[in-house]
């Protein structure tokens, strides 16, 4: 799916506001694909307010919900070792009451949960705004939203 930088946030926000925890939601890509972008909005769409500063270097931070769960966003960039998530208290993360929104998941090797959706997200080429979305569903996790209207590349 390509969308905008717009249609993503929108997205974002539609999966904040729909979505059931427990959930894990594993954003992948390289750096400026948008992976933070997505993050926010749906942080935004599950009602967290205030500022919300990217976990590059504080790896974690945790937000209440006005919809009553916990969004969990984590950035594990930094991390060198899959077992270096133990010290971030990654039996939780995901766990209930909570929505885990990871960047880098990778870094976390196979101690991902069985039940997830891996999101890749990728800048178009030449096309600076906009983002190409792939959804794998992994294990069972709670449904999301449809995305919005789909847009057409010229070439």
């Amino acid at each position: 799916m390509i969308l905008s930088e717009s249609d993503l946030e929108r997205w974002g926000q539609a999966v904040g506001r729909e979505i059931d925890a427990p959930a894990f939601l594993a954003l992948r890509g390289t750096l400026g694909a948008g992976k933070s972008v997505l993050a926010r909005a749906i942080a935004r769409g599950a009602g967290v307010e205030g500022h919300l500063p990217s976990p590059t270097f504080n790896v974690l931070f945790r937000y209440p919900s006005e919809r009553g769960f916990t969004v969990a966003h984590l950035d594990l960039y930094r991390l060198s070792d899959p077992d270096e998530v133990w010290e971030l208290g990654w039996e939780e993360v995901g766990g209930e009451g909570e929505v885990a929104l990871v960047e880098w998941p990778e870094r976390a090797g196979t101690l991902l949960p069985d039940d997830r959706w891996d999101i890749g997200l990728r800048a178009v080429r030449g096309r600076p705004e906009l983002r190409e979305v792939h959804l794998v569903r992994v294990g069972d996790p709670p449904e999301l939203p449809a995305f919005p209207l789909r847009i057409e590349v010229d070439g």
